[in-house]
Formats: C-alpha cells, structure tokens, sequence
C-alpha cells in the first residue's frame, strides 16, 4: 500500500526513527496488508482488525509480540488521522493485556563479584573467550562494566560512544538515545577511574570508545565493540564471577535503575536517566524497590506475636 510507504517515510524523515525501528515497522505493517489484502485506508475496519487480531494469537504470539503489530497499526492509523484522509479511528484498537515483565536482576554481592571480574585476569593472559584477545582488553572490559552500571546506557548507546564523548573532568557527558534523543547521564568515580586506565592503555588512534581486535589485525587496527560481542563479554565475566542467572548488557541497566531507586531516588528522575519517553515503563521498577512497602510490613506485621 503507497500509504505504508509514506508512512514509513514520515517515520524516517519527520519522526528521526532509527533504521531498525523502521525495518520492524515495515515487517510490522507488510504482515497486516498481506492478511487483510487492503489496498485503501477504506479497506482496514473493525471485522479486518478484529479477524487480524485473531490471526495473531492463534499464530501463538506472545501478548507482548501481538502488541508490537498493534502498535505500529495504530501508529499508521494515527498518521492516516494526521493527513485528513479517512480511515479506522487509533483508539478504537486496544493493546493486549500483558502480565508484568519479568526483569533480569542479580544481588549485590553478585553485582560486586561482576564488577571485579575483569581484574582477575593477570595482565599478559589471554582470554578464553571466542575471541582470545589479549588480557590488556581485561582494563577495557572493567571499564564497559562500570560504565553500564554508572549510566544505565543501552547496549546500542554504548556501542555508538566515541572517545571524544567523554568528559573525565565534568563526570558527565551526553547521549543520544532512541527516537534521537539526548540526554545527560553520570559518570561515577570507579567508572571515570576505570576508564581512565583503559584509555591510558590504548594505542591506536581509533574514534570508538570501546574497540576489539578481529583475528588478522594487528592492535593499531581495532573495530568498534559490536552489541553481540559485549553480550559475550557479560556471559563470560558473570561465569568467571560465579553466577548462574542470564546476564546481559541490560541487566545492568536495570541495576542501575534499581539501585537509585532503593536508595530514594524519586521515580521521574530515574525515568529521564534512563532516557524512557514514558514514566509507565519506569513503573516496571518499583513494585522491587518500594522501601515503604518493605518498612510498613516490618514494622507492622506480626506486632502481637512479639509481643508474646
């Protein structure tokens, strides 16, 4: 459908998505106009949705999957609206009800144990990792660890820094996140020292903040980290640390929402730290880190019982 494609467009140019947000919308977007054939906004109705919808789940999507292909019809809907041309209102299609998300987390002690990780592979070693590189990249690692968890960048915001983006001296810098986005986010002391300490240690002239060295190169032709290699890094430090769990990139930015949040941080600070366009997906947060909650429950429950 043109439309599809001018949507797309506007999502691109107007919106500043990102070219992976424009590739699922168009997935997105092309299965519903195979189902229902339309070939006219005229054409999407409520039996269309209502059937689509069907399909979708007897397809066995999770509610969560079915959501996203609502979402980017409902976007295309209102976009439709934008333009004056007739078609199916946005608000007349309901998002699935989903159960609470599950998030990653691991312990404090965990946590540390993470962290410290890379310093236990002498200088001079080599790694068993998939990529054998050389132990001098144990200072880049302590310092990706610290910096996820001082941040709470996504893996993709932490791929895209630059050496330049960095201001040791303010402890502070910007990012540019989803929907082009920038924000501030913080640099704490153990994170500015680690980093500090890789990059005294690097000898090429690269731009990126984190490098790698694919086989066949030498250190002075490094690569920029890639998203799948600094998942590999998590798993290969949380099995050097002793831990069992699903450790990723991201489960280190919920540790870094957690923790400002059971130390008081208030909800909304933390959202705009995190860069979350809306404070309900904060939210998923605090049903783990309600201090009050926790206090009340302390302090008033089983009272008779200790009195006895």
């Amino acid at each position: 459908m043109k439309l599809v494609n001018e949507y797309l467009e506007y999502l691109e140019i107007e919106k500043g998505r990102s070219p992976k947000t424009i590739d699922n919308y168009r997935r997105y977007l092309a299965r519903f106009c195979s189902f229902s054939k339309a070939t006219d906004s005229a054409d999407i109705t409520d039996e269309v949705v209502r059937k689509y919808r069907l399909a979708l789940n007897r397809d066995n999507l999770n509610k969560r999957t079915q959501n996203y292909y609502l979402i980017a019809l409902r976007g295309f809907l209102k976009y439709l609206a934008k333009r004056g041309i007739q078609a199916l209102g946005a608000e007349t299609i309901e998002l699935a009800k989903t159960s609470a998300r599950d998030i990653d987390l691991i312990d404090t002690d965990e946590l540390e144990r993470l962290l410290a990780a890379p310093a236990s592979l002498p200088f001079g070693a080599r790694h068993s990792g998939p990529a054998k590189e050389d132990a001098r990249f144990s200072l880049r690692d302590a310092a990706l660890l610290e910096l996820l968890f001082s941040t709470g960048l996504r893996v993709s915001e932490l791929c895209a820094l630059d050496r330049d983006s960095i201001n040791l001296k303010r402890n502070e810098f910007s990012v540019r996140g989803k929907g082009d986005k920038i924000r501030v986010v913080f640099v704490s002391e153990r994170a500015k020292s680690a980093l500090r300490r890789y990059l005294e240690h690097r000898g090429d002239i690269s731009p990126a903040l984190f490098v790698s060295v694919p086989r066949g190169k030498t250190i002075k032709e490094p690569s920029r980290l890639t998203s799948r290699t600094m998942q590999r890094i998590l798993k290969q430090y949380a099995l050097r640390a002793g831990i069992s769990k699903k450790i990723t990139p991201h489960t280190l930015r919920h540790m870094f929402a957690t923790d400002l949040l059971v130390n008081g941080a208030d909800i909304r600070s933390v959202q705009i730290m995190l860069g979350h366009a809306s404070v309900a997906t904060t939210q998923i947060y605090t049903h783990l880190t309600d201090r009050q909650l926790r206090e009340v429950h302390q302090a008033f429950h089983g009272v008779r019982r200790k009195e006895k």
